[in-house]
């Protein structure tokens, strides 16, 4: 199934020049079941990377543009009234898919946010005083603009602390960029075939759990995100004023899982600690809430993890 991997990669690139990061992220997300958190300024290629996963892997995506005016029901379904049997129906929303990809989900209200956090967390989705199981694979990959404020509402840590990775989308190379453009405005983008589907998707998590990681490099990983919540104890008290809250152990679970699913589609059956540290800034950096006095000097939290991942031994 590792050759797979490689094919899915080939078939995507047709579609996304660049971004390997973002596209590693996220099938890495989509092997472990976990949502994925995009941040970048429109025009990266965000929506289109999605897409092209989904057609690759012939899987249901569906998109929704979260607005202020947004409600609950626009994205889970609700209660319709038919006329002609004078009985209520279900109707399904958006959420009843494969791929969700919430489109600028920092824009929608507290009630749209907590519709999406149950399904988030739960995978399930309530509609009047029913309940209906999200069938596998789900997986909700959320964009978020960096630059507009205006109509935008800060995600609750939360909601954030669901996102399994949050990833910062970069612009594309010159090089990159130049080939943009002249697919575009020659037309000349392949389609994208579906190389991979459900069957051979739950085969690829099944063989994921089945990476090889030495307990020490577990350890390693636990002081790591024990380090964002006492860093006095691992000699960097320096840390200490500009770090409000650390990681949750929601981090630890995910940092495992990231891990393994890393190692996985690197071609390699064990974890080193190459996979960590490739790992860790998308894991944690949603995840650590920084003080003022942080925010005062211009740190970020991927500052933070960068010297706490220098300070604590590798074993």
């Amino acid at each position: 199934m590792k050759n797979k991997i490689k094919l899915l990669k080939q078939e995507i690139a047709k579609g996304v020049i660049g971004h390997t990061d973002m596209i590693d992220a996220l099938l890495i997300g989509l092997i472990t079941n976990g949502h994925i958190l995009l941040e970048g300024v429109p025009g990266l290629a965000k929506t289109t990377a999605v897409n092209a996963i989904a057609k690759a892997l012939s899987l249901d995506f569906k998109r929704v543009q979260f607005t202020p005016d947004l409600l609950p029901s626009d994205i889970i379904g609700a209660e319709i009234y038919d006329v002609k049997s004078g009985e209520f129906k279900i109707k399904h929303g958006p959420l009843f898919t494969n791929l969700l990809l919430a489109d600028e989900i920092n824009r929608a209200p507290a009630k749209v946010q907590s519709a999406l956090l149950e399904v988030m967390q739960e995978r399930q989705v309530t509609i009047g005083d029913s309940s209906f199981t999200i069938e596998n694979p789900f997986l909700v990959l959320a964009t978020q603009n960096p630059i507009e404020q205006a109509g935008a509402y800060t995600l609750p840590e939360a909601q954030l602390d669901r996102f399994m990775f949050k990833i910062l989308v970069g612009y594309n190379t010159e090089a990159e960029e130049y080939e943009i453009a002249q697919k575009v405005a020659n037309e000349t983008f392949e389609p994208i075939e579906a190389v991979l589907f459900a069957d051979e998707l739950q085969q690829m998590k099944e063989e994921v759990k089945a990476v090889f990681i030495e307990d020490e490099l577990t350890a390693y990983i636990v002081k790591l995100i024990f380090a964002t919540r006492e860093p006095k104890k691992y000699g960097i008290e320096e840390l200490q004023p500009y770090i409000a809250f650390g990681a949750s152990p929601r981090a630890s679970i995910d940092m495992l899982k990231a891990v393994k699913a890393r190692a996985y589609i690197r071609g390699n059956d064990f974890v080193s600690p190459i996979d960590i540290a490739l790992s860790i800034k998308d894991v944690l950096r949603h995840r650590i809430i920084l003080s003022y006095d942080a925010i005062a000097e211009g740190l970020s939290s991927d500052d933070i993890i960068q010297k706490i991942l220098e300070a604590v031994e590798i074993p």
